[in-house]
């Protein structure tokens, strides 16, 4: 029989990767709002509703729900989204599982490494750190909260809190949206282009959830991140060159950026650099560590 691993977040890119990654050595359930396939369950977070059998004899949740966090303008309304979808999600799911007194051997969420802050300093953060003091670090630490109570309350066999980068694909994400004004020469490096962009290629981060999954000494929080470094300019000037185009324009200034997305736009113009080195102590091994082999093998059609 084949352990049953229970995925929320489905219609998101890293959900779909994953499925296809792992979806023969286990049955795949998925949480979603509409229910399209038999492998689909429904839930509705504003409802505080879930299919209940969607948890039936469940042995793994690997928690990717949350609204996206670049998508829109941080209103106060926005703000309570970011935190609702991530903390309520679990806490509906936690709060169903103790009702059918049902326990998990893990409990996998996808975290981010915000949790550090988004400010650009010469520091390359571990886990160890303490986290921040901006919007994005407090969602954050509120989200791994929420996850580390399947833990603290006896649901879950272990908590493992996956500290995400920038993941580049070419389907969706920062990189998608790169792509087209580059092709189209209006390409450029944002604010100074000097402020660190932690990354990681899909490939990697869909991995290092199979890693967790199948990995039972795996437990806390782990950064998802390449241990190359680059800032916003280098990986701008990576994909042109790839793609084979020159970058006429100058950087798009910061006061635009902040007069187009507000609060959101501190996010875009800082960035910090965060260490890997526990994750690959643990014994994962990235296939993509180098920026340039990654943007090749992502963008080698685009050409």
């Amino acid at each position: 029989m084949k352990e049953i691993v229970l995925i929320t977040g489905a219609s998101g890119m890293i959900a779909k990767e994953l499925v296809k990654k792992i979806g023969n050595e286990y049955d795949i359930r998925l949480l979603t709002r509409k229910k399209m396939q038999s492998n689909e369950y429904e839930w509705d977070l504003k409802k505080g509703t879930i299919d209940e059998s969607a948890l039936e004899n469940v042995s793994h949740i690997i928690h990717l729900a949350g609204a996206n966090i670049s998508e829109k303008r941080w209103t106060a309304e926005r703000k309570k989204e970011l935190i609702s979808s991530r903390i309520d999600s679990a806490g509906l799911l936690l709060n169903t599982l103790k009702k059918k007194n049902r326990r998990l051997k893990s409990f996998i969420s996808a975290s981010g490494i915000n949790y550090y802050g988004t400010e650009t300093t010469e520091k390359i953060y571990t886990e160890n750190d303490p986290a921040g003091n901006d919007f994005l670090s407090e969602v954050v630490v509120l989200w791994e909260k929420a996850a580390d109570q399947f833990k603290e309350q006896n649901i879950a066999e272990r908590v493992v809190k996956v500290r995400t980068a920038v993941v580049l694909s070419e389907k969706d994400g920062a990189l998608k949206k790169m792509i087209p004004p580059i092709k189209s020469y209006i390409g450029s490096p944002l604010g100074s282009g000097k402020q660190y962009m932690p990354w990681i290629h899909v490939e990697d981060i869909c991995s290092i959830y199979e890693f967790a999954l199948k990995n039972h000494a795996v437990k806390g929080a782990y950064n998802a991140v390449s241990s190359q470094h680059t800032t916003n300019k280098d990986l701008t000037e990576k994909i042109a060159g790839i793609l084979g185009k020159p970058l006429w324009m100058p950087n798009v200034p910061g006061f635009i950026l902040k007069l187009m997305f507000g609060e959101l736009a501190m996010a875009i113009l800082e960035g910090s650099r965060a260490s890997s080195q526990k994750i690959q102590e643990a014994g994962f091994q990235f296939q993509f560590s180098d920026l340039k082999e990654a943007l090749d093998n992502l963008l080698n059609h685009e050409k």
